[in-house]
C-alpha cells in the first residue's frame, strides 16, 4: 500500500502568532525542500461527532485583502469538490454564485 504524507511546519513568535508556514508533501513533484505559504485552512470530518474539526492559520504578513481572496478560493474549491464528490450541480452552483457575489462585493470595496 502506498502511503503518502502532507506536513505544516508554523513558526511562532512569543504570543504564538504564526510568523512562518512552510508545507512538504511527498507526493509533490517539487518535493526537495519546504514550500512557503501565508495561510493553510484544513478541514477534517470527524466521524464519531457527525462534525468538522478545521485549522486556520495565516502569518502576520498576510493582508486583510489577501485573506479575502483566500477564502473567496476556498469556497470555490469547495463548490467543485462537493460537484465531484457528490455531483450536487445546485449545491456547487450556489457556493460558486456566492463567490461571484463576493468577487462583486471586493471590486466595489477596492474603488
Amino acid at each position: 500500500m502506498k502511503k503518502s504524507k502532507i506536513s505544516f511546519d508554523i513558526e511562532l513568535d512569543d504570543n504564538n502568532i504564526p510568523e512562518k508556514i512552510t508545507w512538504h508533501a511527498t507526493d509533490n513533484p517539487s518535493n526537495e525542500k519546504p514550500m512557503e505559504t501565508k495561510s493553510i485552512s484544513v478541514s477534517l470530518w470527524d466521524p464519531e461527532q457527525l462534525n468538522t474539526l478545521r485549522i486556520d492559520l495565516w502569518t502576520k504578513e498576510m493582508t486583510v485583502d489577501e485573506m479575502k481572496r483566500f477564502y473567496i478560493d476556498c469556497i470555490g474549491g469547495l463548490a467543485q469538490s462537493a460537484l465531484n464528490a457528490t455531483g450536487d450541480e445546485y449545491m456547487s452552483s450556489e457556493m460558486s454564485n456566492l463567490c461571484e457575489k463576493f468577487v462583486e462585493y471586493l471590486k466595489k470595496e477596492s474603488s
